[in-house]
């Protein structure tokens, strides 16, 4: 089984947006309580250590689960017409009106974001280091919330897709049927074949639309689709990929021939840089707070997720056409957090999306049966010569054509590209 997902942007009617935003300002507001409650328990705790922290996920839901049904989380009272005051409600009186697993789904999502930070700190956990979580607030954080398919026997899916005769829907619970403005052929097909379950849904807010994200268990690709198994003996079919500014990407063999190079990608940031500066000078010269402001930062908004959107299409158009055609290839290690450091290639280097394409690569080459190596940092592929293996340290970023003592020349990607494909050919032969 593989896990993926199919995100599709919403339709929903005037009512169906405030229900929409409010579970996202429940989700928001379970986290915070959820957040504050490890907080409080943290500052007794250093003058009484018997006090439980409650961290984990499953323990946040219980905490919150007793707590919006006491007197802490509020109360409503009533008052007859002798003037006699009674409660009525006793807890948040509008927990009802969304369903209860946002509230549990926000509770786990902050139980994640502590055990991420303790991981960090405890150096477990891989990449740059995680602070402690922040309160999230209502105008700058993400507007979002999680939900749960439960399929309990001889009952419908909590979360349906094409629901009530409309192809073009989704079915969550506590909101209902939402209108779906994108086409649910796909996964409703492989929903009902069974080669699909759906997980979960999440449904965000971002440049002035609602989308939904499913996230899907599916079956593995049709035999057909996949590479074929090559024998124990087969050492050969290794693609070396270099990426680049330049070209985007030089494919290559260990024996030279060059298969594949794209040497015009979209540059969708740099394309779209002056209307960011304009709309960027629009939001600043805005009041802060003012009705003005938040339709200047929404068209901004829309812009960068514009900018992505067409970044995204190329990098999997082509991630999909190199892991379709080839089953073994060679990437390199790019240190790409420290490239970020060089002011003058810092916009190209961002625009280019390169650690993107390698994630990409690495689970579509997984769901395929395919193999992808990742060369050692610190090899040199682009100062190494392809044909008698010399190194050439004096080579620049502008030296675009590797000359080699032997007489050898080719162009520096390609050259780099061979390097990898053999590198894949001795450290992985089978």
């Amino acid at each position: 089984m593989r896990h993926t997902s199919f995100q599709f942007c919403l339709d929903p009617t005037v009512e169906q947006q405030k229900v929409l935003s409010r579970h996202a300002g429940a989700a928001r507001f379970a986290f915070n309580q959820c957040l504050g409650a490890v907080k409080s328990a943290l500052t007794v705790h250093t003058t009484d250590p018997a006090v439980s922290i409650p961290w984990s996920g499953f323990d946040l839901i219980n905490h919150f689960n007793r707590w919006k049904k006491t007197e802490d989380a509020g109360r409503v009272f009533t008052v007859d017409r002798t003037g006699t005051t009674e409660v009525a409600v006793t807890g948040l009186a509008w927990r009802a009106q969304v369903s209860q697993q946002v509230f549990e789904e926000a509770a786990i999502d902050c139980g994640r974001a502590l055990a991420a930070w303790s991981n960090s700190r405890r150096g477990t956990r891989k990449g740059r280091r995680v602070g402690f979580p922040r309160f999230k607030r209502k105008g700058t954080s993400d507007r979002s919330f999680r939900l749960r398919n439960k399929d309990s026997r001889g009952r419908r899916p909590s979360i349906r897709v094409g629901n009530n005769d409309c192809a073009r829907s989704v079915a969550l619970p506590g909101i209902g049927t939402v209108r779906v403005h994108d086409d649910t052929r796909r996964l409703r097909r492989m929903v009902a074949s069974g080669r699909a379950k759906i997980l979960f849904a999440t449904v965000s807010w971002r440049a002035g639309r609602w989308w939904v994200t499913v996230n899907v268990e599916a079956a593995e690709l049709h035999p057909q689709m996949c590479h074929r198994t090559r024998g124990g003996t087969d050492r050969g079919g290794w693609v070396g990929v270099d990426r680049g500014l330049s070209a985007f990407l030089v494919a290559a063999t260990g024996d030279g021939r060059e298969v594949a190079r794209i040497v015009d990608p979209p540059k969708a940031l740099v394309a779209g840089l002056g209307k960011q500066r304009r709309l960027a000078r629009e939001v600043a010269r805005k009041a802060k707070g003012s009705n003005n402001r938040r339709a200047a930062v929404a068209r901004l908004g829309r812009h960068h997720a514009r900018v992505r959107n067409i970044r995204q299409h190329f990098l999997h158009q082509v991630s999909t056409e190199l892991v379709k055609t080839h089953d073994r290839l060679v990437l390199e290690d790019l240190n790409i957090a420290g490239m970020l450091h060089n002011r003058r290639l810092a916009r190209a280097i961002s625009d280019a999306g390169w650690a993107e394409f390698a994630r990409m690569i690495t689970y579509k080459q997984a769901w395929r049966g395919g193999t992808v190596v990742v060369a050692d940092r610190w090899y040199p592929s682009s100062q190494l010569c392809s044909r008698c293996g010399a190194r050439n340290s004096t080579l620049t970023l502008t030296d675009r054509v590797f000359r080699c003592g032997c007489g050898h020349e080719l162009d520096r990607d390609h050259n780099a590209a061979v390097n990898l494909a053999t590198w894949g050919e001795q450290h992985h032969p089978s």
